[in-house]
């Protein structure tokens, strides 16, 4: 895949962070979910590099960033996130988050202090419950899964990111997803990632919700198989003053649904950065 390009790495607790910066203007950070990447913003990052320097990043053990045999939960992403804003040296940057990227800024935000100007989450993973029924499976069957052949977990990769996206991806569309996960490490990299996830951290961030510092608004895919929209509901009404737009024909890939619905409300919520 050619985006994002070839990335800077930082180093954060001894392990390397793939990172990207683009474009000019007012920094804005994009955060990508769980199984994606920062290639999931191919089509709305380049629209966006001409109003904002865009800032982003592969989680830790996602992406081109390392895959440790270690913690690469929510506990860890919001630290990420804080020593990212100081390499960066970020001062209350505008933010758009999607999935496990909006409770790491939902988490950075009340636990470690940082403050984003303006915050335009996209089917956030904030609220219990959250979790498919073949996240839960894989939970209880980690090391099964981890060592499958190569052909079942590409099958398998498939027919999971498939069920993101409410209009349908092709094969094209589906192998840079599918990338990180296959192989030795990025196998394991997959399961681990699922076997770590844990509604302890965002039931952890919950109770702070209702002081949230900075203006928030939600995109939600009415057709979200994920995370359904009645979670975005209840999440606005947590967030003090938060707009929801629910974004029709769309599911919790928007980023592939719906791109243009992302710039266009980027543009109309955070401004055009010139």
């Amino acid at each position: 895949m050619s985006f994002p390009g070839p990335p800077e790495f930082f180093e954060f607790e001894g392990h390397r962070i793939a990172t990207w910066t683009l474009g000019s203007g007012p920094d804005l950070v994009l955060i990508h979910g769980t199984p994606f990447s920062s290639f999931v913003w191919h089509k709305v990052a380049p629209k966006l590099a001409g109003s904002f320097q865009i800032r982003m990043f592969d989680l830790l053990g996602y992406g081109q960033s390392d895959k440790l045999d270690g913690d690469v939960s929510l506990a860890v992403q919001n630290r990420l996130l804080a020593y990212l804003f100081t390499a960066w040296n970020l001062n209350k940057p505008k933010v758009i988050a999607h999935d496990f990227g909006g409770a790491t800024a939902l988490r950075a935000h009340v636990l470690n202090g940082l403050d984003y100007e303006q915050l335009l989450l996209i089917d956030s993973v904030s609220l219990r419950p959250w979790g498919s029924p073949f996240v839960a499976h894989v939970r209880e069957h980690e090391a099964a899964f981890a060592g499958v052949p190569d052909y079942m977990q590409r099958a398998m990769l498939a027919a999971y990111i498939r069920t993101a996206s409410h209009c349908g991806l092709s094969e094209a569309q589906l192998a840079p997803y599918i990338a990180p996960w296959v192989g030795d490490v990025g196998q394991a990299g997959f399961y681990r990632q699922i076997a770590q996830m844990d509604m302890k951290y965002t039931d952890e961030a919950e109770s702070k919700l209702a002081v949230f510092r900075c203006p928030t608004r939600l995109l939600w895919g009415a057709e979200d198989q994920w995370i359904p929209l009645e979670i975005g509901s209840q999440l606005a009404k947590v967030l003090p003053g938060c707009e929801l737009i629910e974004v029709p024909n769309c599911g919790h890939l928007m980023q592939e649904d719906a791109p243009e619905v992302i710039v266009s409300e980027a543009w109309k919520f955070l401004g055009d950065g010139r």
